[in-house]
């Protein structure tokens, strides 16, 4: 989802302070010391002070409930099994344009590889890295080609490398579709009967039942669907019933 917000700014702490020096511009000319030259630290000065620009964290965004249960099993799908060593966010702001806070998405499921899980009100691509893995599960709101264009767009901008769009009302072998970065482009894969490979988690995509639905996007080890990976839930279910199992084999 593409929305538009008002964030409260983060202000510089002391350990960020090299990384400000190298960001504006500390040549001060005797022109500009007259007018009483910016100097946050003391240790440097600027010919004016930053514009603080505002990044929201947070927007009310009319949702679906089928929408909210697509998106929010996938999350749990790809954190369950790729938190410790992936950065997972759902529906939080990715920001590419630190001079713009109006150049943004909102994936419903994203991943930064070889970054450990943790909590962030949004993410900002020039202080993490852009998101290898962005997901849009397509709503009632932005099923439009129009709609659809500007997101493409926005992250080819982004530098994602591989970009999954899932039609949930689509027809069948036309629900799922795949963009890869290939040579700086962002350039459609072919995709056949709602299978193809996550390239970016070395899994497949395959469209199943999930959430109550009859048809949700979910991961699988195999391009056949039969090894899908469990959510954190569906993977203690499936070890408490082992194990009952188990004791009804022993006696």
């Amino acid at each position: 989802m593409v929305a538009h917000l008002t964030r409260r700014g983060k202000g510089i702490h002391p350990p960020a302070i090299r990384a400000v020096k190298l960001s504006y511009t500390a040549v001060v000319t005797s022109s500009s010391a007259a007018r009483a030259p910016y100097s946050p630290t003391g240790r440097a000065r600027y010919v004016r002070a930053p514009r603080v620009l505002h990044f929201p964290e947070s927007a009310t965004v009319p949702e679906s409930k089928r929408h909210l249960e697509l998106r929010t099993l996938l999350y749990q799908i790809v954190k369950h099994t790729f938190a410790g060593g992936s950065s997972i966010g759902c529906d939080q702001f990715v920001y590419f344009d630190a001079s713009d806070p109006a150049r943004c998405v909102a994936p419903d499921l994203f991943v930064r590889t070889g970054v450990p899980d943790s909590t962030f009100g949004s993410w900002k691509v020039w202080e993490r890295g852009a998101p290898q893995l962005a997901v849009e599960v397509v709503s009632e709101s932005d099923a439009a080609q129009p709609s659809w264009n500007e997101k493409l767009a926005r992250y080819h901008a982004l530098g994602v490398e591989e970009l999954v769009r899932f039609d949930p009302d689509g027809a069948p072998g036309a629900r799922l579709r795949v963009w890869d970065r290939v040579e700086g482009d962002l350039v459609e894969r072919v995709v056949e009967q709602d299978v193809t490979a996550c390239a970016v988690l070395g899994l497949w995509w395959v469209v199943r039942p999930g959430a109550g639905l009859d048809l949700a996007l979910r991961l699988a080890r195999d391009p056949e669907g039969q090894d899908l990976l469990p959510t954190g839930q569906e993977a203690a279910e499936r070890r408490v019933a082992e194990l009952e199992q188990e004791l009804r084999r022993r006696g």
